[in-house]
């Protein structure tokens, strides 16, 4: 397996990533460049900066040959919770913020959980709320990708204990073989999605990629295939947050049984041992 970790210029907590990246890891810099930037090396891991902002970085799988993309990135959020988190790219809706209308990445649901559980080890102690977000930006790639971010202002951008957490994880997730979860597709709750979270820590299964419940009302029977199908390994069941589906409860059951794939509550996932 081939990885690349993207970072941008633009970026200041992918350049704070990067520099804790180098400075805590033996990554060699090569002869080779990328958009006139020195590429570093570490075993089957390369790692890149991009002169675009991550989101805008349309196909780079067509540019850079990786089996896995990892954006290293800022979060950014209104509230400015100090925040780590995770999750895949892709557009329920409107694509505002780079890749296309209505397309949904590859989600590495089993890289994300892994992913997920190392951050929790290591940061716990760093006072940031830990968290799986919901599927959403660009770019669109055809082969798997996954953000890892540093939310949510400036300050925490710039955190050096942060960088450090971040590219620790990066690390420890791409140089071990990683465990084939069973995966699932979550759909309903918020934007940073509890249910989510409690799925990945207190269960057996991966998620991939996550509908929150301010875009149920466009998901569509494409848009749920596409969220099944373009999970690795392929989801094969979808969680609810019953509570969280809101008023979009029988729409969202009707398009699971159109589609004649199997689904759980949340509830039943957690509460039997598998």
């Amino acid at each position: 397996m081939k990885f690349a970790i993207i970072v941008s210029k633009k970026d200041p907590a992918g350049l704070n990533i990067k520099n804790s990246l180098i400075n805590l890891f033996n990554f060699k810099e090569l002869d080779e460049k990328f958009e006139e930037s020195s590429i570093y090396e570490l075993n089957n891991i390369k790692l890149y900066t991009v002169n675009k902002e991550s989101i805008y970085c349309e196909n780079i799988d067509k540019e850079i040959n990786a089996d896995i993309f990892v954006f290293a990135t800022k979060h950014q959020s209104v509230k400015g919770v100090h925040s780590l988190s995770c999750h895949a790219p892709g557009n329920w809706n409107k694509a505002e913020f780079g890749g296309v209308d209505g397309k949904l990445c590859v989600a590495p649901a089993s890289y994300l959980k892994e992913a997920f559980l190392i951050m929790n080890r290591l940061g716990k102690d760093l006072g940031h709320e830990i968290t799986m977000e919901c599927t959403h930006h660009g770019p669109f790639l055809s082969k798997p990708a996954m953000f890892i971010e540093i939310g949510s202002h400036e300050e925490q951008w710039i955190n050096k204990k942060a960088g450090d957490i971040i590219a620790k994880t990066i690390v420890e997730l791409l140089e071990k073989p990683v465990k084939k979860y069973k995966t699932v597709t979550v759909l309903g709750g918020g934007h940073y999605n509890h249910t989510a979270n409690k799925i990945m820590l207190n269960s057996n299964y991966a998620v991939g990629h996550i509908c929150p419940k301010y875009m149920l009302e466009v998901l569509n029977e494409n848009l749920l295939r596409q969220a099944i199908e373009r999970t690795t390994p392929k989801a094969e069941l979808v969680v609810l947050d019953w509570k969280g589906l809101g008023e979009y409860k029988q729409k969202v059951v009707g398009l699971i049984e159109e589609i004649d794939t199997k689904y759980k509550k949340v509830k039943e996932i957690l509460s039997k041992p598998l």
